[in-house]
């Protein structure tokens, strides 16, 4: 079963689920993401400060899960 991302999640528990996410968040606009900062953000609030959709983010990644656990 595909684990779904939600925008609370913290960045490193997202890279946790897979670590191949991290091209998803680099190409958004995340260049940041092995930060120690960006360790203990929410997806949400890292969108925020990039100035990102964090809805597309979500789309983005939740899509890419689905596919790969298909």
């Amino acid at each position: 079963m595909a684990k779904t991302v939600t925008k609370d999640m913290l960045i490193c528990d997202i890279l946790d689920v897979d670590i191949n996410v991290a091209p998803i968040l680099m190409q958004s606009g995340m260049g940041c993401i092995g930060c120690p900062s960006a360790q203990m953000e929410s997806l949400e609030m890292a969108c925020m400060v990039h100035g990102i959709d964090c809805d597309k983010v979500i789309s983005d990644i939740n899509e890419y899960l689905a596919v790969k656990d298909m």
